[in-house]
């Protein structure tokens, strides 16, 4: 009997189950000392029937058969064969007995060594059990076989405790406590995440050809597969593992931290090492992108792990230094790319060949090339670098490719060739749709870079749409020069229906003009028309005497306003604040009223913001019979009147472009007249 005992440990509970053939039933017990007794028969007693017997079943319930810590260990009872252990345990140190030195324990030295090694066998079965979480496929019975190791783990941990938690005094703690085997199981961890990342830059046999065998260089087939293998062990913790572990085990921070600092460190001995460009795209787009977006933002592992207290797999340093290696080359490539796509469209134009025509407009396709490769290389410089900031200074290179473009097409125009008209109207596309993308890109390019850009693109707009405009003002400049002299005042000539009928004529060339072009180039057309009309009637060649003069002026100025409004808004120009210029202007020159003149003046003011008061003073020249001490009044409420009259307004300066000479000189108790006498130069 002793040996069987020795043999499960001595194991109290095995040793007190009821061996079934020393129960008996109490029926078989009774039942020997059973006899069979007559009942006298009593007069007028009738004997009720017996009543049948219940229906035994044959089969009874199974009594439960307890096993002991070996069978327990053998059919992966981690848990019972742990909490037989802990009962023996407590058995053998819960006897005490007083002594001179105090309270000592009293147990038996075999029986001590005879636990402890059991205690050492249930522990490499616990081992076991956490070791093979990753040797195979996850099933119930191996996860059923993990959570009891897990929880073996929680009761042996509460045992620690408990010994630690003892009064002082107390008898002194078996030699195999504490078991500390949260810590070993954390340390056994580390070395199986270890592993795993190391098999995994040999293994090739479990991977797809098509993902990493393709890979050009042993650097990338190396990472490549260390960083499948990362994303395949987590993604199993969080799908299929966690559920073992009590939460405070945090077990899918505690995986993916491991996992993360062997990935790290490889990662960091391959940085330094000298990378090549290709290697050293390949690293960054793991570190920045497929690490930190497809693993760790994983949607099976959201809400399991901290992604900030991780930290990126590079030191700052090495980051810095990979991420400036990429960005040199990349901006070199597209420095170059950029070149010859411009030295090919120099060729196209000193060959004297016209720019094809698509849907019947001169065409150009650099911007198309150029915005093009900007999105593909910004594209990938945010994939590589996990940063729009950061990709942002590629867009460097493509403010240094417009002020390349402007020289070139800038010398061009120089040049008199039987294509050049043709080769501006095929650029000016192309200089709309730069401006077209930086101005849809307004929010995601810096500001600096988007100044510089827009100011390039706004001068090699003026030397493409300037190409054409400056003949046709060429021409019409003996014309402008008619403009609010006597034959204009009288109606001897029609200045201004000449001036439309010459613009009418030259519009004719632009029908190979996109439309979008042809609306832009009406507009500078419009502008400038205006500018210099006003800039005509600013002259002081004119002197209006009286209201009849002044009033016929007026009227004049509001006909002329609207022939040129109806034939710029009719050709497609867009400015239509353009039209309320003159009608204001001619309603100054009307009013004879020194008050209204003066609310006029202040209402023009504010509509205008850059009306200066040098062209106030050049206006009111033209009424001659308006005294100074009304020109100083009127000049006091403006001044009075201007701070609250600017802040609200919207429209785009306009007076600013047209020069008003000199002021009137309010000082000199003298009439108003035409010459120098009663001029300033000061404003």
């Amino acid at each position: 009997m002793k040996e069987e005992m020795g043999a499960v440990g001595h194991d109290p509970v095995a040793a007190t189950v009821l061996s079934p053939v020393m129960e008996g039933s109490a029926k078989t017990v009774h039942g020997r000392f059973r006899h069979k007794l007559k009942m006298p028969q009593i007069l007028g007693f009738v004997p009720r029937p017996r009543s049948p017997k219940p229906i035994v079943e044959s089969n009874p319930p199974q009594t439960e058969v307890v096993m002991d810590f070996m069978e327990n260990l053998k059919e992966n009872r981690l848990v019972e064969a742990c909490q037989q252990l802990l009962l023996r345990e407590d058995q053998l140190f819960g006897q005490e007995t007083m002594t001179v030195e105090g309270l000592v324990q009293v147990c038996n030295e075999d029986d001590k060594d005879t636990l402890q090694k059991d205690y050492e066998t249930l522990l490499l079965h616990l081992w076991m059990a956490v070791h093979t979480t990753f040797s195979s496929t996850p099933s119930g019975e191996h996860l059923e076989i993990l959570r009891s190791a897990v929880e073996t783990i929680t009761l042996l941990e509460e045992k620690d405790q408990q010994w630690e938690g003892r009064p002082e005094g107390s008898s002194e703690a078996p030699v195999w406590r504490p078991h500390q085997c949260r810590h070993t199981h954390d340390n056994l961890l580390e070395k199986m995440v270890d592993s795993q990342m190391r098999n995994a830059t040999v293994e090739e046999d479990n991977i797809s050809v098509s993902s990493v065998d393709n890979l050009s260089t042993s650097m990338k087939r190396e990472v490549c597969r260390m960083g499948k293998r990362l994303k395949e062990d987590v993604l199993r913790v969080a799908r299929d593992i966690r559920d073992c572990y009590p939460p405070d085990f945090d077990v899918c921070n505690l995986y993916v931290r491991l996992y993360h600092q062997k990935f790290s460190a490889r990662l960091t001995e391959l940085a330094r090492s000298g990378l090549d460009v290709d290697d050293c795209n390949y690293l960054l787009c793991w570190v920045n992108n497929y690490y930190p977006n497809d693993i760790l933002k994983h949607k099976d592992l959201e809400g399991h792990i901290n992604m900030e207290s991780l930290g990126t797999l590079l030191s700052e340093k090495d980051l810095t230094t990979l991420e400036e290696q990429y960005l040199l080359q990349k901006e070199s490539r597209v420095r170059t790319w950029f070149s010859k796509a411009l030295s090919k469209e120099e060729e196209g134009w000193l060959s004297g060949k016209s720019p094809e025509l698509i849907d019947g407009y001169c065409f150009c396709p650099l911007a198309i090339d150029i915005i093009q490769a900007v999105d593909g290389a910004m594209r990938e410089a945010r994939t590589i670098l996990g940063s729009e900031a950061k990709a942002q200074r590629i867009l460097r290179q493509l403010d240094s490719f417009l002020i390349s473009y402007k020289s070139s097409l800038e010398e061009f125009v120089k040049r008199t060739g039987e294509n050049t008209q043709a080769v501006v109207k095929a650029n000016l596309v192309s200089i709309e749709q730069f401006r077209d993308f930086i101005v849809g890109r307004e929010e995601s390019i810096p500001e600096e870079i988007r100044t510089s850009c827009m100011s390039t693109l706004a001068d090699l707009r003026d030397c493409g749409y300037g190409y054409f405009t400056g003949p046709i003002h060429e021409e019409l400049r003996v014309q402008y020069h008619r403009l609010w002299t006597q034959a204009w005042f009288t109606g001897g000539q029609m200045v201004l229906d000449e001036i439309l009928g010459t613009l009418e004529r030259h519009m004719q060339q632009f029908t190979d003009l996109k439309p979008i072009c042809v609306e832009e180039l009406l507009g500078r057309l419009h502008m400038e028309m205006m500018v210099e009309y006003v800039k005509r009637m600013m002259k002081r060649k004119m002197r209006l005497k009286d209201k009849e003069q002044q009033e016929a002026a007026a009227t004049l100025l509001a006909e002329d306003s609207s022939k040129l409004s109806t034939y710029f808004i009719e050709a497609g120009s867009k400015i239509c604040w353009l039209s309320e210029v003159l009608p204001k202007m001619a309603e100054v020159v009307r009013l004879q009223d020194p008050g209204s003149i003066q609310l006029e003046i202040v209402t023009l003011a504010r509509d205008f913001p850059d009306l200066s008061w040098r062209h106030i003073s050049a206006l009111l020249s033209l009424k001659a019979n308006l005294s100074i001490a009304d020109v100083r009044s009127i000049k006091e409420s403006l001044v009075e009147n201007r701070p609250t009259v600017t802040t609200c307004n919207t429209i785009p300066p306009f007076f600013s472009k047209v020069p008003a000479g000199r002021t009137w000189n309010m000082c000199r108790p003298a009439c108003i007249c035409y010459g120098r006498r009663g001029y300033s130069s000061q404003d």
